[in-house]
Order: structure tokens, then sequence, then C-alpha cells
């Protein structure tokens, strides 16, 4: 049976057919859908964990225990999982073990491009570089089983394009694979002195007998062409662009990109005038083949960031000489009106931040929905750097201001996803060395959901919506902590919103809002809507500033200029710009 499947829905199934047993993850963007696929197989227990480290852990539970177990989450997820990940990779594994990394190679939904098969061989791990959805079911089913031959934990790194992409996929029966349990070993699981000493020698020598493996593993293909002097050494998404040129050259398509067998390639190198490697991103094939003394060109031909493209590849080829006449050219940007992504309709951090403009403060901000606040038309968030990095950051800031003589005010906001994520130390960090000259403003955004990734359930999911099974009270458990200053509010009640905010800002210490409104998609929250009176409209604008997509100006007839206008299918009735009308020109309808 074949079926169109998605790299991240192929990867789930790869999972469910090798008998894949436990799977834990944290959303985010390119790999959220694999998570969410799993969910509907039966036999599979499969959670989204509070963060990536926590994800990786309950994965190398199962492990341990003899299931096979996977865990999945962005680039920059690994960063957050690399503690336990760096000790793990020294033990020798039971149950088969993959991780799956979402690189993003240009950026579109992340905040760097980190090429995570520098960190996958930094951690002794195989790398699999799948550019397909077949291949990415199948790199996992391969995965697994060499993961158990070797005792070695498998990377699967797939980039967002082929995540995304779809394609046919031959699906196959899941073969069951019987956890055989945990047998105690101190000095295969407890990676202390002086049990990591042979831990050392162990993960080397394994890595070099995947390394022998390599030679003729069946998911590295070589593809020859009589008479061509040249190879070109690729893998991945890569692989598929550059074959729409389809070229009389000779092609060496890894499957796994690391270990990459030195006696293949030096082989290869005798045979052939010249090496390319085509790859996005680090130069991480060309830089390993390099190390084992093979002459090679590549990344000095090619853009270190972003997508590379088939016409990307063909301009390279030509400039060194592979290719005589181009058959693509690229496509000539086109003057557009710029469109930056913006707040849904009845979003509850739109008066949250239209107040933070207003007032004119300097705001860190993190990582979710609200990172749109940094973009036009708000530009109201100063600062975004990485998951739950706002506490860290303000605090920082604020001392340094006081040292300086320096009074003014810093608010910072983080989402109720990311608090749980990675805000807890930090406000725990807050209470060390409190200093009564301190002004620090915490705005917690509880909108009940991890919404930029699909809305999927956090810790205080629960207190809204009756099937998630987590129901945290984030004021509680901040009073628990020691911080006492703390409101909730409902910043729909625009005026009560702003004056919370703008006390805050004017008291000295630790002051800690969190604004209670839930995500208007994720829950399907709509009242009826409101519209503009044009007898009593001003023109002024001040509720288009507001950002919202139903809101615009418009020409009436028999009105000579523009008054604002609101469109009834797309408002919700959140009531935001009719509480900031200064005249009193929008109203509910009936």
């Amino acid at each position: 049976m074949k079926k169109v499947l998605t790299g991240n829905q192929a990867i789930a199934r790869g999972f469910y057919e090798a008998g894949g047993l436990v799977a834990a993850s944290y959303p985010g963007s390119p790999t959220v859908e694999i998570l969410e696929t799993l969910k509907k197989y039966d036999g599979i227990y499969a959670e989204f964990s509070t963060n990536e480290k926590v994800a990786l852990e309950v994965a190398i539970g199962a492990s341990l225990y003899g299931a096979r177990a996977m865990a999945s989450m962005k680039h920059v997820g690994v960063n957050i999982a690399s503690d336990p990940l760096m000790t793990f990779t020294q033990t020798a594994i039971n149950g088969g073990f993959v991780l799956v990394s979402g690189d993003d190679p240009g950026m579109a939904s992340s905040q760097n491009e980190q090429d995570n098969r520098i960190i996958g061989k930094f951690a002794n791990m195989g790398i699999f570089y799948p550019g397909s959805s077949q291949e990415a079911k199948d790199y996992v089913k391969y995965a697994l089983d060499l993961s158990e031959r070797f005792q070695t934990p498998m990377m699967i790194d797939i980039t967002s394009r082929v995540c995304h992409s779809r394609g046919v996929v031959k699906l196959e029966d899941r073969e069951e694979h019987k956890p055989q349990g945990f047998k105690r070993d101190q000095e295969k699981y407890c990676m202390l002195p002086p049990y990591t000493f042979k831990a050392q020698h162990f993960m080397r020598e394994r890595i070099e007998k995947l390394r022998e493996y390599a030679y003729n593993a069946p998911f590295n293909i070589l593809e020859e062409v009589e008479g061509s002097d040249t190879l070109i050494v690729t893998s991945g998404l890569m692989y598929y662009n550059l074959k729409e040129l389809n070229l009389p050259v000779s092609i060496y398509k890894l499957g796994m990109v690391y270990p990459i067998s030195i006696r293949r390639m030096r082989e290869l190198s005798e045979r052939y005038r010249r090496i390319i490697v085509i790859e996005e991103m680090m130069p991480f094939i060309e830089n390993e083949l390099k190390l084992m003394g093979v002459d090679c060109k590549g990344k000095e031909y090619f853009s270190f960031t972003g997508e590379i493209h088939t016409e990307d590849i063909e301009e390279a080829l030509c400039r060194m000489g592979v290719v005589n006449n181009r058959k693509y050219e690229k496509a000539k940007a086109v003057e557009v009106v710029s469109r930056p992504p913006m707040f849904c309709a009845g979003c509850p951090h739109r008066p949250v931040f239209d107040i933070l403009k207003k007032l004119n403060v300097t705001v860190i901000g993190d990582i979710g929905c609200y990172s749109m606040a940094v973009l036009p038309a708000f530009k109201a968030a100063h600062v975004s750097l990485s998951m739950g990095a706002t506490l860290g950051v303000t605090k920082g800031m604020n001392k340094a201001m006081r040292l300086n003589g320096d009074k003014k005010p810093v608010v910072s906001v983080i989402g109720d996803g990311t608090f749980f994520h990675s805000g807890l130390p930090g406000f725990v960090n807050l209470l060390h060395q409190i200093d009564e000259e301190d002004n620090m403003t915490f705005i917690i955004l509880d909108n009940r959901t991890t919404a930029m990734t699909g809305g999927q359930q956090n810790a205080s999911s629960g207190r809204y919506n009756e099937n998630d099974d987590m129901r945290v009270h984030i004021k509680a458990l901040l009073n628990s902590i020691g911080i006492d200053n703390v409101k909730e509010v409902d910043q729909f009640n625009y005026k009560e919103t702003r004056e919370a905010i703008r006390q805050a800002t004017r008291e000295k210490g630790i002051s800690v809002i969190i604004t209670t409104r839930p995500c208007a998609l994720k829950y399907r929250i709509r009242e009826p809507h409101f519209y503009v009176d044009t007898d009593l409209c001003i023109s002024c604008r001040t509720c288009v500033k507001l950002n919202c997509p139903p809101i615009r100006m418009k020409k009436y007839e028999g009105i000579d200029e523009l008054k604002s206008y609101i469109d009834p299918d797309d408002c919700v009735g959140c009531s935001v710009c009719s509480q900031t009308c200064p005249v009193g020109a929008i109203k509910r309808s009936e």
C-alpha cells in the first residue's frame, strides 16, 4: 500500500513500523507534526513534554528499559536537551534510540540557522539525512536497527522543507520489538568516574564500527556515469535538486552523513579527478572529506546561509566548469507591499502590546506568538533571544541600569508555555540579591496553550480545557516560591490592564501581572461583532493602529474622507477597539 505523506508523517510512520513504543517531543517548527501524528497510532505512548530536555529524558528512560524510543524537536531545542544528551551518548544503548532534529535553512521559523549535523558528531551519534518522505520513513527504521546493533544513539537530521513537503511512501506492517527490561549495571548506566573513562573508549570504538559498516551500507548510493571525471557528493534534498539538472556526472548520495566511510571515499578519490560537495548551511561533509585527506571543493561556491535550490546548484557548477549551458534562471525579486505576520483577530496579546507601546517602556520579549510584537507595526518589544531568556536578561539589564544610576523601569514578557518550558528557574533566580531599588515588571501571557506551534497543551491548559490533564495555577506557584506581588488581569478590560501595567512600572521591586484571556484561535472564541458609527468616527485611526486584521480605513458612499471599517466576518468581538476609540464610534452589534 502507498500513501502520500509529509516528511514528518513519514518519520512517525517509520517509528510505528519499526516497533517504536515511546516518543516524546516539545512543539517547535518544523517537527511538531511528528508527535501529533504518532498520537494517532495505537500501541505507542506519545507526549509533548514540558521542554526538550524532559522530552529527551523520557525517551532515554524508555530506551534504558529496552523499548525503542524517539525524541523529536527543532534544532534549537537540541541545545536545551544537550546536557543529558552529551552524557547519554556515552552509554551502551539497550532499546533503539533516535533523536530527530528539525533544522531550518533560511530560518523560516527560527531565531538562528545552526547545523545540527555538527552537534550530532559532537555527541558521537550516527546521523541520517533524509531528502524525501520515503527516505524519512526508511531512515528511522535503519537508525533504530543500527542503534541496537552498534549500541549507539542515532540522529535523524531533517530540514524544514523535507519535513513539510509531501511524497509517495510505501507503507509496511508494524514489526513488534518487545522490551527486554532494565538490567542493573552501574558500569553501563552510571556515568561517573571511573566508569566514564571506559565509556569514552567504547563510544569511539562503536563510531569506528559504524564507519566501517558505512562502506557498503544500502542507504549510501553510488550512481556512476561512464566517462565522468567528476564525482558529486551530496545528501538529503540537495540530491533531488541536483538530479533535476540531469548532468552526465557521477553522484555519491549519502543517506548517513556521519560517520562517512574513509575507505570508500579514498577509493573514490583515486577514480575521479574532481570531487564536489553540495550541501546546505555548514560545510560538514566537505570538512569530513578533507579530514580524510580527500581533495574536494564545495562551500566556497555556495551560500553559507539559506536554502540551496536547483538554479543555485546550476550556477555554482557553471562557475566550476561542470555545466556549460544553463537551463535555469533565478527568479527576480518583485517589489510588493510589505506584509509582516500579525496577531490573529481577537488575539489576547494585542491589547498588552498596544499598552506597552504607548507607555514607551523598554520591553524584553521571549519566544512565542508574542515575538511578533518585535515587528512592524507594533515594534513594542526590543529584545528576543531564546526560550525563557527574558527573565535573566531583564534582571541583568536592571542591575546594570541601577549601577549606572538609571532608574527607568524594565518590562519582561513571557508566555505560559515558555514559563513552564524554561521560565521557572529565572523567576526563582529573581529572588537572589533583591535590591529595594530594583524596578522590574513581568507580564505572563497565560492564554492556556502553546499557541505558536498549533495549540498544544501546556501545564496550565487544564484550567480552561477539561480535555487537558495539567492544571497548574501560575499565581499560586509564584506565591509559593516567594514572589508576593502577583496580580491577575483580564486584558480585554483595557483600562484596568493599562492601569495595572502603569502602576507596576512605577513601583520598586518585582511586580508580576498575569493576563488571563485564552487563545481566541485555539478555543474558537467569538462574540457579536463590532461596527463603526460613521457619524461619530473622526478618522483618527486609533483603532487601525491596533493592527487587528478586520479593521481598516474605507471610503463610504456619500462621505468625502476615509473612515474606519470593521469586517463583520473577521471580527470576533474582543472589544479592544471599542475601548480605545476616543469618541465612542465603535459599537457592538445586536
